[in-house]
């Protein structure tokens, strides 16, 4: 039995509790005794193959993650859902696995929760919170190769753009020069972004204005008025007859207290002579064709009036 100094040097030498069996034995812990403890009952758990937990408890995500790495051993770096998540992305699905990087040279596999993927194109890590983390253009866009699926992959990278925490290019170059293998969902969504859609509401709107047969609008520029004063970014802009189109979501138009705001750029709108439709996101689904019915009768009732006299400009991010 090890006494209690002992145990507060295991507990010193461990990741937040997580320790290899073969550190234990260096410390005087034969890995039969550890084992030992690891029994149903017993004062520690098994969490993965030469890795034990040194309490009973449920385990943390940061002791499965801290686990994974001691797992994998030296150089593995965590990328996927898992990183996404750790560098602050809300919209991350939730799920167990921990996914990890290993240069290709190591003959680690993946067991239980973790799955890993050895890589010849091993990036640096990020450190935070002294977790290695692949770059977050690298973990997106793994965390969307393994996700397979349209919408949560969408919302991870657009979310990602749309906080300004990677960019199109950034994305465009991964893609270039990373593995093929399950890209295909990403590149349709990249597709999207580069034509000017930043957020999941904005894609679909991309998706039904596709339907109206008018021609394309341009996304997210800022207009001035004739005395250089800003009107609106709207999310599209048909400059040949002066309509706007703002897909109003309730997180990043009224989530934030922004109903104030709102009104505000729809007088200003008016006062410019702009012919302005308001959609909610969950219409551009429910309702594709009824939504670009109303685009298109919109469109057609702006060209029969006046042109505003608008400056439109890029914005500068």
């Amino acid at each position: 039995m090890q006494g209690r100094v002992d145990q507060l040097e295991l507990r010193r030498r461990s990741r937040h509790g997580a320790i290899k069996v073969a550190t234990l034995e260096r410390l005087g812990v034969s890995p039969q005794t550890a084992y030992r403890r690891c029994v149903p009952g017993g004062p520690w758990q098994r969490l993965l193959p030469g890795v034990v937990l040194l309490n009973n408890a449920p385990p943390t995500r940061r002791q499965l993650v801290e686990a994974a790495l001691l797992y994998a051993g030296p150089g593995a770096m965590v990328t996927g859902l898992e990183a996404c998540r750790r560098y602050g992305l809300r919209g991350v699905p939730d799920d167990a696995t921990v996914h990890l990087l290993l240069a290709d040279n190591r003959h680690v596999k993946g067991s239980h929760y973790v799955t890993i993927e050895r890589t010849i194109r091993l990036p640096q890590p990020v450190m935070r919170d002294e977790v290695p983390l692949a770059p977050l253009v690298r973990a997106v866009l793994d965390a969307c190769r393994r996700l397979g699926a349209f919408d949560p992959s969408r919302a991870l990278i657009t979310e990602a753009v749309q906080r300004g925490r990677i960019s199109p290019g950034e994305l465009e170059h991964e893609l270039s020069i990373g593995s093929q293998r399950g890209t295909s969902v990403p590149r349709q969504i990249l597709r999207d972004v580069l034509e000017g859609a930043r957020s999941v509401a904005e894609i679909d709107g991309l998706r039904v204005w596709k339907r109206t047969g008018l021609p394309s609008p341009a996304w997210n520029v800022d207009l001035f008025d004739g005395d250089g004063q800003f009107v609106a970014r709207p999310d599209g802009w048909c400059g040949e007859v002066g309509l706007a189109w703002e897909i109003d979501s309730y997180e990043y138009h009224f989530g934030r207290g922004d109903y104030a705001r709102t009104l505000e750029r729809n007088t200003r709108y008016a006062a410019a002579g702009v012919v302005l439709v308001q959609t909610l996101p969950n219409r551009l689904r429910a309702e594709p064709d009824a939504v670009a019915a109303e685009l298109v009768a919109a469109y057609q009732a702006a060209a029969r009036r006046p042109r505003p006299s608008l400056e439109v400009r890029k914005p500068a991010s």
